[in-house]
Parts: structure tokens; sequence; C-alpha cells
């Protein structure tokens, strides 16, 4: 009698552990002696991955930022490079995660084990040469935007548009009413605070949007806010911010971010997958980002698109603000903000340039056309 089939799985942020859950759930529906292990967190725990290696801490954004948490990062890489020589998987399935997943795979082709990444390095951003590294170092790609295809066709890298998996995970089921009832907020104007994922972004954003919530509190005294936490943080985490929070009734909720979204009148949202959550669900916003100036100062030199948001990005046009580094200040994004919820044209045309994301989006069926992808290389 043949020995199971074992997949090893690797995602190192939040949205990564997610798409990875999905996949994984969809997986053992197809076939359930498959044994599941790999990094992330408590979404794969919870879809029947055997998470071997927490990712929870590895998380992290910018050049200079990946610097401070290098060690701990190799460490870990290591240990996952000696795990998959000691115990070779039927196939590695690597989540976004670019620099870490690149060594990783690089590292598997060596051993002669089979490669499925997911999530392809933004080769259309910055650095479109990675493409053909992706070539020498993976066995398939699964790319989650239909325009992704051509570029990896043109350097010879077996490619399949398997949908991006955010159509079918993030689908609007209640009103802005509906939805602050089953958070037990007051019903009355809400604006979310999405400082991100990782704790660097959190400690660079979230005194910036607090600051931000003040202003608006001192014109609208009745405003109430709403900050989600992202898979990958704990309360404890933000315990330095408390007393900020605790001043502004910060409602904090755990597990339940596509509720808050749809609860909220208006969103101010950190740079990331959040932005296309939160643009499929139909929800105004801006969006803002900051760096450590030294990457912020290498990135502006590398990236070569008009736009950082995803919302923006996919329909080739900016529909929602983006506050970058020096412009992401208090006063920009209340201004903002106060426009979102008095200008009622303004409000009414962003929500319907963001309801044709869906569309731009592709077919939906993401996570089972990965799963379906993945399947067929084990056997």
């Amino acid at each position: 009698m043949s020995s199971p089939k074992t997949v090893f799985i690797v995602a190192g942020e939040a949205s990564g552990d997610l798409h990875a859950a999905n996949l994984c759930k969809e997986l053992l529906r197809m076939d359930d002696s498959i044994q599941l292990q790999g990094m992330g967190g408590k979404n794969m725990r919870e879809a029947g991955v055997d998470v071997l290696f927490d990712a929870s801490k590895l998380a992290v954004v910018g050049i200079v930022e990946v610097l401070f948490k290098y060690r701990m990062i190799k460490g870990v890489l290591n240990q996952i490079q000696a795990h998959i020589k000691q115990s070779p998987p039927d196939l590695l399935i690597l989540v976004d995660y670019q620099e870490f997943n690149q060594k990783l795979a690089a590292y598997a082709k060596q051993l002669g084990i089979k490669v499925l990444f997911y999530i392809g390095p933004q080769v259309w951003a910055w650095r479109p040469k990675r493409v053909y590294k992706m070539a020498r170092i993976v066995d398939q790609m699964a790319v989650i935007f239909p325009f992704e295809v051509d570029l990896y066709k043109e350097a010879n890298v077996p490619v399949e548009f398997t949908g991006h998996p955010l159509v079918d995970e993030v689908i609007p089921d209640k009103t802005a009413q509906q939805a602050r009832a089953a958070l037990s907020l007051d019903e009355k104007t809400t604006v979310g605070l999405f400082p991100g994922s990782r704790m660097g972004e959190i400690e660079r954003l979230l005194p910036i949007m607090l600051e931000t919530a003040r202003l608006l509190k001192n014109k609208y005294p009745e405003l109430q806010f709403v900050l989600p936490l992202a898979s990958t943080v704990q309360h404890q985490d933000l315990a330095k911010y408390g007393k900020d929070l605790a001043a502004l009734k910060v409602s904090l909720i755990e597990n339940n971010t596509h509720d808050v979204i749809q609860a909220c009148d208006s969103i101010i949202v950190a740079s990331g997958t959040a932005t296309l959550e939160i643009g499929l669900m139909g929800t105004p916003m801006l969006i803002t980002h900051k760096l450590a100036w030294l990457s912020y100062f290498i990135l502006s030199r590398l990236v070569n698109i008009s736009h950082i948001g995803l919302v923006n990005i996919v329909p080739g046009k900016e529909i929602v603000r983006e506050f970058i580094q020096h412009e992401a200040t208090p006063d920009n994004l209340a201004n903002e903000t106060l426009r979102i919820l008095e200008d009622k044209n303004y409000n009414r045309t962003m929500r319907t340039e963001l309801s044709k994301l869906r569309e731009l989006l592709g077919a939906g069926g993401g996570s089972k056309n990965i799963a379906k992808l993945a399947h067929s290389m084990i056997k």
C-alpha cells in the first residue's frame, strides 16, 4: 500500500495565510489522505495544516526593515530547508512572501522537489527581470491577475491564471446597519482604521491614524472608530497604544474583518491586500503607506507603476486617493475622510468604480482552481 502524499506549504503574512488555508481546505476535499505541513498562521492550522513554523513574527515590509529581522528570518529559512531535505514532500507550495519563498524554491529545485509558486512577484511593478529567475526555480506559476500570464509566458515559465481568491472570499452579505448590529457597534457613522498586519507598518501608521481620528472626532464627536486585528496581530501587540485607543473609544475586533468593512462608512487603510478586500465590499476608503526613509528612497527609484493600491492598479486609474510617505499626515487623511463622508457625489462615484473590480478580476473559483492545479502536480 502506497504511503500518503505530503505537501509542504509556506505562507509568511496574514493574507498568504488566508489564501493558503482556503487552498488547503479545497485540497483536502479532493483527497483527505494528503498530509499537509508548513509555515503559516492560525488560518492554516484551522484548515488542517500541521504548522511546524509560526509565521506571525516574520512579516515585515521594506528593504531596511528586513535587516532588523534578518537573523530570525534566515534562521527559519535554514530550518525549513533542513526539514524538506530530511523529509522531502511530494509538492512544495509557496504562497507569496517573495524573497523568502524564492530562496526556498531555488533550494527545493536543487533537491529535485516539485515547486508550485502561488501569487508570484509583482514583476509588472518593479524588477521585471525576476520573471526569468522564476523560470529556473519553479515547476509551475499560479497567478491571480489575468494580465500577469503573458509576462511569464514570454519568459517560458509554465503559468496558469487560477483567478483571484478574494473574488470568492469577499462577498458582501450585510448592509452597514446589519454589520454594525452583528458587531454590537452603535448605529452611527463609522470610520475604520486598518493599519496593516505587520508590526512595522502598524508602528508607523497607527499613530498617524489615531491622530487623524482625533481630528475627525473634534469635528464630529459622534463618530465611532473600529479597528480589525489581523491574524498576525494580538491585543497585547497594541498595548502601547492602549491609552489613545481607549480615549477615542476605538473598538478592536478579532476574526471578523469582512463584517468590519461592511460596518464602515469610510476606511483609512494601509496599502496591501486589504485595499482589494475593501474594494470588493464597495466601501469607500483612502490608502496610506509609509516606509523607513531609506527603504522609500530605494524603492521609489525601482518601482515603475503610478499607483501602489491594488484597487487603482487593477483598473489602471486612480479610484481611491493614495497618501504616501510625506503625504501621510493626519491633516491629509482627515480631510480626505471628511470628503468621503460629506461629499455625496464623490462618495457615490467611488462606490460605482469599486463595483467594477469584481468583473475586472475575472471569474471566481480561485481556491478550487489552485487546489486542482496542486492536486494534478501531486499525482
